[in-house]
């Protein structure tokens, strides 16, 4: 299927490992000009490396910390000089600590707001002007299926990822039909976050193998496995692209079936 996209400019930020960069993996392919963004400047060059050559894209670096301002600024200004244009904005953003509410302390909610929530509203506040230029700009956010099932230990980000949903929900009535925002929830994916949790346990004495931790994340999910990041990068690319110009203000989950919400 071709998703029309070719030529287009994509920001991906959070990109340099995990969901981010299988999203803009998939942008690649499809021949997107891609503009990734991570912390640590090794693994971005890295990852850089990584996505050249998987499509005719370009794919350029931005190193940039998603909670600094002007960080935000240098990304999308950069993304408009390097391809003249801005068609797709993928938001991305690691994960807040896992602990329960009695645990948090006031910085802990400060911090992950100014993570998942603000990151969104800078770069999208940023870079709304040049979404509106083409021919149909798209804003996909990558958030967690944590907005639709409280997950056990995970209450920062069980509260504060909810707040994105109904900044996409807004964004997608205010500024259609020019551009069209929606959202991908995702359940467990074998990033490298994943590998890490699952090796622990092993050191931990908690699993007897890398398998047996697998097993044990992919126990709830009805198609009996956990997803492959690109599993999650392709839908980020459908909905980037003129395949899913009907779809608008849509979460929707990546999670295997593992979820039990109706809704």
């Amino acid at each position: 299927m071709d998703l029309e996209i070719d030529g287009n400019a994509a920001l991906v930020t959070a990109s340099s490992s995990g969901l981010g960069k299988a999203s803009a993996e998939a942008l690649v392919r499809e021949g997107v000009h891609v503009m990734i963004n991570g912390r640590d400047e090794t693994r971005l060059e890295k990852a850089v490396d990584e996505l050249k050559g998987l499509g005719p894209g370009e794919v350029i670096g931005q190193p940039g910390d998603l909670t600094k301002k002007e960080d935000i600024e240098d990304m999308v200004e950069r993304t408009y000089e390097e391809f003249g244009r801005i068609d797709h904005l993928v938001t991305c953003a690691g994960g807040p600590p896992s602990m329960t509410f009695m645990e948090t302390k006031d910085d802990d909610w400060y911090l992950s707001f100014d993570l998942l929530v603000m990151s969104v509203v800078r770069v999208v506040m940023e870079a709304v002007d040049y979404l509106k230029q083409g021919d149909g700009g798209t804003i996909v956010n990558i958030t967690s299926i944590s907005v639709k099932e409280s997950i056990e230990g995970l209450v920062l980000s069980n509260s504060v990822r909810m707040s994105v949903i109904g900044l996409m929900k807004t964004l997608s009535k205010e500024l259609g039909p020019e551009i069209r925002a929606n959202a991908v929830l995702p359940g467990p994916h074998e990033t490298a976050r994943i590998r890490e949790l699952i090796n622990v346990g092993v050191e931990e004495g908690r699993f007897d193998s890398y398998q047996e931790g697998l097993d044990f994340w992919n126990e709830d999910i009805p198609l009996e496995r956990i997803g492959s990041p690109s599993e999650l990068g392709d839908v980020v690319a459908f909905l980037c692209s003129k395949r899913s110009s009907y779809l608008d203000g849509v979460a929707i989950p990546v999670d295997g079936g593992g979820s039990y919400s109706n809704l």
